[in-house]
């Protein structure tokens, strides 16, 4: 009478078949391609519910066919390593592995910047409790107050999921931001790189140096670099040779440029 029993009892998954035969097959059987072919035998029989697993987690941003593939993955590996002797039956094995597969996938493949695993749980339960509450609310997004007291979270957590909702794909740079239809897209928001500021910088750092030159020196780097002045229109107004010129340019230049690294190397 119990067997009749259990043979009518509604199985918790009307796409699992019965395979507890071939698991026990399995289990007796040695490795080699007769098992491998049972194996592979079991795997496509319960393909259907893996798929049906995989639709949960539909219209996330992922293909669906892409999202089978994955739960097909997970129950490649819930069929290799479930133990019929434990006494549990496969499904309550093989539901939370490609489950778990799934959400390994969303977690690892398809967010646009690294989020840390608890912050990735935040947004989630966030995400829910947010969905559910703007059902009853004309589907305006709820205060943080509320989504905090209907996910079980403190305020600061669901800011925090909030700021990761955000962050599950990134924009591209060519992203139009104006539908004016100018073509004005993010990378034009961006700033580059400015020379100038360097020079500005520079200069600055000199500028107590120079001041300590003897005069002739300090006059010298005026009119070659300030003025523009070559070395022999110098060299004629200072009264000297054009090669000393040259001379005194190069170690007065070198003299100044070592005491600004050594500035910098102090203030480090």
């Amino acid at each position: 009478m119990a067997h009749v029993r259990a043979r009518n009892r509604k199985h918790p998954h009307d796409d699992a078949p019965d395979t507890s035969a071939q698991f026990r097959r399995l289990a007796e059987m040695p490795e080699g391609p007769e098992k491998k072919a049972l194996r592979q035998e079991v795997v496509r029989a319960w393909m259907p519910m893996a798929a049906r697993l995989s639709r949960q987690f539909r219209n996330r941003g992922e293909a669906l066919e892409d999202l089978e593939q994955v739960a097909h993955l997970g129950l490649v590996k819930a069929v290799g390593r479930y133990d019929p002797a434990r006494g549990n039956a496969f499904e309550s094995f093989a539901v939370p592995t490609i489950v778990g597969e799934l959400k390994r996938h969303f977690r690892d493949h398809m967010w646009g910047v690294h989020v840390p695993r608890r912050v990735q749980e935040l947004r989630n339960r966030v995400r829910s409790a947010s969905m559910s509450l703007a059902t009853t609310a004309d589907d305006r997004f709820p205060p943080t107050a509320d989504i905090a007291e209907a996910a079980g979270l403190t305020e600061d957590e669901v800011r925090t999921g909030l700021q990761a909702l955000e962050s599950y794909a990134t924009l591209s740079l060519d992203a139009t931001l104006t539908d004016t239809g100018d073509g004005y897209s993010l990378i034009d928001t961006f700033g580059s790189a400015e020379p100038g500021f360097d020079r500005a910088v520079d200069r600055e750092a000199v500028r107590p140096h120079l001041r300590r030159l003897p005069e002739r020196e300090r006059e010298i780097l005026y009119l070659r670099f300030f003025c523009d002045m070559t070395q022999s229109r110098i060299a004629e107004r200072m009264g000297i040779s054009q090669m000393h010129v040259s001379r005194l340019i190069t170690t007065t230049c070198a003299r100044v440029c070592e005491r600004v690294e050594a500035d910098r190397a102090a203030a480090a």
